[in-house]
């Protein structure tokens, strides 16, 4: 199940927004061993661990929208939404820097 987070930037600047979030987030949560591999200008691993679990998913910038899965094994499925929200506020608040012109 995808998670979407929509915009009104482009494509290019909702991956730079992408970027910088995924970097704060990295930085607040390090022990959580967050990654991020960039497989093109628009897509992405992610990655961390919760709980000695490795979580993987993926992220997708599109024109309009940001598109986050996240693959959580059965006995962590109830922590996705809030792993999910964090996220989600981390690259609300770039957007909103962004809109402010404080890329």
């Amino acid at each position: 199940m995808k998670h979407t987070v929509p915009h009104d930037l482009g494509q290019a600047k909702a991956t730079e927004v992408c970027k910088k979030a995924f970097d704060s987030y990295k930085e607040r949560f390090a022990k959580y061993n967050p990654t991020a591999t960039w497989k093109s200008d628009t897509k992405a691993d992610i990655g961390f661990t919760a709980k000695g679990i490795n979580l993987k998913g993926s992220l997708e910038v599109l024109s309009d929208r940001i598109e986050m899965d996240l693959d959580v094994p059965f006995l962590l499925r109830p922590f996705k939404g809030t792993a999910m929200s964090v996220i989600e506020e981390e690259i609300q608040v770039w957007i909103k820097k962004a809109k402010a012109g404080e890329l």
